[in-house]
């Protein structure tokens, strides 16, 4: 057994060692001092800097809005003095006011003053002037009385034994039973789940129109809104997205008070499924307790062609899927890098730009490409995009060696070799987009909703959020005015054969059958 020598004080082999261990210890606690001041100026510009690589001018401040966009040289676009004697080609305003109702008022002179100042001769009408106004007319409400008319026979009922009985058709309620009517449960949905407006501040809404409606009255009336009328739509959109060959997927948090066996702080999940550029729009949303990969691969059972993802793992693995990488989270990881170094980091600074300016040599290619056909795009990517993807890969094991792991600049390096094989898939379909920001914008609205009324009160409530989010979502990404589609489907659903799939589908979004006041008037 070997025995441990242990060096006396008073050798120097002892103060060596000592000198090299505290060197060690040194170089160590330095490594982590930097790690943790660039996770300082990170959060600091997290915090207080702007959230996009690029800054977004429409981005003013709420308070000082009115003052920021004030321009008096522009020209008031609600207000127009038209001389019809002269003539006047429709400009853009004009275009814009042409698809809304208009109500005219007109203003005559009365009889008695129709005569010239001058002559006392009659006035007679010369020309017109017209002035523009747009007239707001806020939500009213009232009581709607359905009066269903019963008849029968007065000959039968004195002279025959039975005695026929007709009455007269009326729709069926979208909630039997209830005060809700078609435009009430549109209207309260789309308030929530387009406006951001939380069921309290509606509940108070309400009131000063001297309505007393709860908001347990109104969540009941949008659960058994969504589960026994929109869940029907949302199977059907399901079953297409599913039939596609290019889908993005996404995932952001949720909190549910009230679940079985769980805490009221647990963080649930709301996932994100849609449809490619390519396709026919459809967004999906879908709701459930964990991060983990069973539920996208339950909700993409039988899917095959191509996912477009961010670096989460949970989506390794899916049977006949190809993952497609997201290029703005790796530009975003050297965007970062460079806000996480001091300025005395030079040379870091020039290896995190290097990285950047690859990304952003992509990017400029595809916005050359944004208007060509997949065919032409798959080509172009081959004969541009490769060999600067080449590049950049040999660039990534170059650098690996030289930058600290646990440095931003390393977690950039270490993100995009991780993924690698996923950023170049994008290379394989002139379809594929270079990057997942679809997926993002479309759960951006959810995420925006949720600032607002914080969390769900149960499982139920949360799926039918899922559901509700999934019809208005892929409602406006149609052109359709989320509102007048909602208060369609709940007066024609409930008076349709459900079980008939051509019924159904005539109600879809996408549906050419849908009637144009549903449709947003074009711009």
């Amino acid at each position: 057994m070997k025995k441990t020598v242990q060096k006396s004080k008073d050798t120097i082999e002892y103060y060596i060692e000592r000198t090299e261990k505290l060197e060690l210890e040194k170089e160590e606690l330095e490594a982590k001092l930097k790690w943790y001041k660039e996770q300082f100026r990170l959060s600091q510009q997290h915090r207080f800097g702007s959230s996009s690589e690029k800054t977004n001018q429409d981005q003013l401040s709420l308070f000082n809005e009115a003052e920021d966009t004030a321009n008096p040289t522009v020209e008031e676009p609600t207000l127009e003095t038209i001389t019809y004697k002269r003539k006047k080609n429709k400009g853009q305003r004009d275009q814009q006011l042409e698809s809304l109702p208009k109500e005219t008022i007109e203003y005559r002179l009365p009889i008695d003053e129709q005569v010239c100042s001058c002559c006392d001769g009659v006035l007679h009408e010369m020309s017109t002037e017209v002035r523009r106004e747009l007239k707001i007319i806020p939500a009213e409400v009232k009581v709607v009385e359905h009066v269903r008319h019963v008849y029968s026979c007065r000959h039968c009922d004195q002279r025959e034994i039975n005695t026929p009985i007709v009455t007269a058709k009326m729709p069926k309620p979208v909630f039997p039973g209830s005060l809700a009517s078609p435009s009430a449960m549109a209207f309260i949905m789309s308030q929530k789940y387009v406006e951001g407006m939380p069921l309290y501040r509606q509940e108070k809404y309400f009131e000063r129109f001297g309505v007393s409606i709860s908001r347990q009255t109104m969540a009941n009336w949008m659960v058994h809104g969504s589960s026994t009328w929109l869940e029907l739509l949302y199977n059907e959109m399901h079953a297409k997205l599913l039939g596609l060959d290019v889908l993005h997927a996404d995932e952001t948090t949720l909190q549910v008070l009230r679940e079985s066996e769980r805490a009221a702080t647990s963080n649930s999940y709301m996932w994100l499924y849609r449809s490619g550029q390519m396709d026919v729009p459809i967004v999906l949303y879908d709701y459930q307790q964990t991060r983990a990969s069973k539920h996208p691969r339950r909700f993409l059972e039988g899917f095959t062609g191509y996912l477009s993802v961010d670096g989460y793992a949970g989506y390794n693995g899916i049977p006949n899927i190809t993952l497609v990488g997201c290029w703005a989270h790796a530009r975003r990881k050297f965007t970062d890098a460079l806000k996480a170094l001091p300025e005395s980091a030079s040379t870091s600074a020039v290896k995190a730009k290097e990285g950047l300016a690859f990304c952003n040599q992509l990017f400029d290619i595809e916005r050359d490409l944004k208007d060509v056909s997949p065919e032409d795009r798959y080509n172009k990517r081959l004969e541009r995009s490769k060999p600067v993807l080449d590049v950049f890969s040999a660039w990534l094991r170059e650098q690996t060696p030289r930058v600290l792991p646990k440095s931003a600049l390393g977690q950039a390096i270490k993100y995009c070799r991780n993924q690698w094989e996923r950023l170049e898939a994008f290379l394989e379909d002139g379809r594929l987009e270079i990057d997942n920001n679809r997926a993002e914008r479309s759960i951006k609205p959810f995420i925006i909703g949720r600032k607002n009324w914080l969390f769900s009160n149960t499982a139920k409530g949360a799926k039918s959020s899922a559901i509700i989010y999934s019809i208005v979502e892929t409602a406006k990404e149609n052109g359709l005015n989320p509102y007048h589609y909602l208060k369609y489907l709940f007066e024609e659903l409930p008076n349709m054969d459900m079980t008939d799939k051509s019924n159904l589908n005539q109600f879809l979004p996408w549906s050419p059958t849908i009637p144009e006041k549903c449709r947003v008037p074009n711009k």
